[in-house]
């Protein structure tokens, strides 16, 4: 497939996308424009934002041939080892066949999957990640860093609502939600909805 051929699908794919928002707005690890094709591909990149393995994302990649067919993927992935995996949402209907598809991924170095309703909607991750999101334009001042942290170091983990009261300079929520996103502290996000007693943990650099 040639290189122009290549763009003209892309922009099509980009243009359908941007048609409509959808929500949260906010991202913390994609690189790049953020269009997205449905509610469902929205929903799977607040999980990326959310996985400690993925370094950084992009949506609507160039696209690849896969048994005569060209595909442009929801996302393409970059994890922390240097990996690249191409994916796409659950309520996507692929034109070609996954495994060709999959087998053309390997042809560029890369990996593909495509995700299946259950990996993002049967447990309460894509709820707290929503959640978190909110606030993903939000930067913690390095006086209220320093306090958390420093509690964290002396008690191992804090409660949620413990951990609120380090917050001097800027709202608490959207502060431990930034902590969050950005890789300074973990909470479970799997198990319930965040709470007061949510156990807050340091993460080590």
């Amino acid at each position: 497939m040639g290189i122009a051929k290549q763009a003209a699908m892309l922009r099509a794919a980009r243009n359908s996308a941007s048609i409509r928002s959808y929500h949260p707005a906010g991202t913390v690890k994609c690189d790049g424009v953020r269009l997205f094709r449905s509610q469902a591909a929205r929903d799977v990149g607040c999980l990326l934002d959310v996985n400690p393995s993925v370094a950084s994302w992009r949506c609507m990649p160039m696209p690849f041939g896969a048994g005569g067919i060209a595909h442009v993927p929801d996302f393409q992935v970059f994890d922390e080892e240097g990996g690249i995996l191409y994916l796409d949402a659950p309520d996507r209907i692929v034109s070609a066949d996954v495994a060709d598809i999959a087998s053309e991924a390997v042809h560029l170095n890369a990996r593909y999957r495509l995700l299946e309703r259950a990996e993002v909607y049967d447990s309460f991750r894509l709820r707290n990640a929503r959640d978190l999101l909110r606030y993903a334009g939000t930067v913690t001042p390095l006086g209220d860093r320093l306090r958390l942290l420093a509690a964290l170091d002396e008690h191992g983990s804090l409660p949620l609502a413990e951990c609120l009261k380090a917050f001097q300079e800027t709202r608490p929520v959207p502060g431990i939600a930034s902590l969050i996103l950005h890789g300074y502290v973990e909470v479970d996000l799997d198990d319930a909805p965040l709470g007061p007693e949510t156990a807050v943990r340091r993460i080590s650099r």
